[in-house]
């Protein structure tokens, strides 16, 4: 009876095992296959900060906020729409417009202060670490690098019992287990998966 026991238990421990496993790899699988807007397919939003260039017409170019109803001014033309569309687009658009007024204008469109989506694009680490911050996500950023971001952990903190949440299509959150304290203290780093924009980590308090 005992020897069944003790298989039965063998086997429940190797099934979370495994469970954990196929867990993180597809909280890694995830990141892993996360691709950041580069500016040409990124759509400007409100408050976003634009500078256009308009070639050998110096006094055509400037750098100008988006206003709250999408539009930017650009000297000659006055308001163009902006919000919603892509710098390529905005700079087509100003292209045709001053075609009515210069011969063949060539003109650039950049991005120079992404503000619209900075809350979209953060990570966040929360409870007991020594400085809980929410921080601008970097490619190739680790669970490891936020936390240390975030001053490391407490002297409280029941590091092994961290949490990994990630919001799935925008919709579902996704919890994952992160052995914290073995990721910190013996190297393991199993569950120091890459993070996403919209990560957060939470560190309990341990129990007295």
């Amino acid at each position: 009876m005992l020897t069944l026991r003790i298989g039965l238990l063998a086997a429940v421990l190797l099934a979370l095992a495994a469970c954990a496993s196929n867990r993180v790899e597809e909280f890694q699988k995830t990141a892993q296959n996360f691709v950041p807007a580069v500016e040409g397919q990124y759509k400007i939003g409100v408050d976003d900060r634009l500078q256009v260039s308009v070639w050998r017409n110096p006094e055509l170019s400037v750098t100008v906020p988006v206003r709250p109803d999408g539009m930017i001014s650009v000297p000659l033309i006055g308001d163009v729409q902006a919000g919603g569309r892509t710098p390529t687009q905005v700079a087509e658009s100003i292209r045709q417009k001053l075609s009515t007024y210069i011969r063949d204008p060539s003109v650039a469109v950049i991005l120079t202060d992404l503000r619209s989506h900075e809350f979209l694009s953060r990570v966040r680490v929360t409870g007991a670490v020594r400085a809980p911050r929410s921080m601008p996500f970097r490619q190739g950023m680790t669970v490891l690098d936020a936390v240390l971001e975030a001053g490391g952990v407490n002297d409280f903190a029941a590091a092994n019992r961290a949490k990994l949440y990630r919001k799935k299509n925008g919709q579902q959150t996704e919890v994952l287990d992160v052995d914290l304290g073995d990721i910190l203290n013996k190297g393991r780093l199993d569950t120091n998966v890459l993070l996403i924009p919209g990560d957060v980590i939470t560190v309990p308090e341990r129990l007295f």
